[in-house]
């Protein structure tokens, strides 16, 4: 059995299993922790638990330390850059002529990479842009095209049911949704009642489903 401790970089983001590295942890607590892409600002949302390492298929990178205020302060200079960052790489966007929207930006806390979200409806070739502005920031560039999906979960909004957004208010993983729930909960299958705002089918209908299977089977 391991130690370890969930840690998400985003509020609302997807929690990371990292080893506690024989910390004193406890959730809700900022830490650096590494990662494949580097070192990373980061949050503790669980307490410390244990698992077994033989039921773990990846590596499970360590927390490297409780963070400072040296690093605090450093992970606010990161956004704020990144954030500079962003109105740079759409400025540079539109003079290339690509078809492709900018959501966000993220230095990893050590700067040696800028990762660049963004929506498009097809393929773009990025080469160019990357270039640029690998030769403007001085480190690893990674553009990263996600689905509205992701969009709608960075934007929030209120949905069909009249409340919050599942994904923006406690969904971390988007799983996939399949029609044939929509059909198990015997909904009609109009794409106005079935589709979210985001144009996909409906969050709910994965997590609602296997309510419903369960209740079918009592008849």
């Amino acid at each position: 059995m391991i130690k370890v401790i969930d840690v998400a970089f985003k509020e609302k983001g997807k929690p990371y299993m990292f080893s506690i590295n024989d910390l004193e942890l406890k959730k809700n607590i900022t830490v650096i922790v590494k990662t494949e892409r580097g070192l990373q600002f980061g949050k503790t949302v669980s307490d410390i638990y244990e698992v077994d390492e033989k039921k773990i298929s990846s590596e499970i990178k360590p927390v490297m330390r409780i963070a400072s205020k040296k690093d605090y302060d450093q992970n606010i200079k990161n956004i704020k850059e990144a954030k500079e960052a962003i109105v740079k790489c759409r400025e540079l966007v539109e003079k290339e002529g690509l078809k492709m929207q900018i959501i966000d930006a993220n230095y990893t806390f050590d700067k040696d990479q800028l990762v660049f979200r963004f929506l498009a409806d097809n393929r773009v070739d990025f080469r160019n842009l990357a270039k640029e502005l690998a030769s403007i920031y001085k480190t690893r560039i990674e553009l990263r095209q996600i689905g509205v999906r992701d969009k709608a979960k960075e934007v929030g909004g209120i949905g069909p049911c009249g409340r919050c957004f599942c994904c923006s208010k406690f969904l971390n993983d988007f799983d996939s949704v399949s029609i044939n729930m929509a059909k198990n909960q015997n909904l009609a299958l109009n794409p106005n009642k079935i589709n979210g705002v985001c144009g996909r089918l409906l969050c709910c209908l994965k997590f609602e489903d296997e309510a419903y299977s369960e209740e079918k089977k009592n008849f």
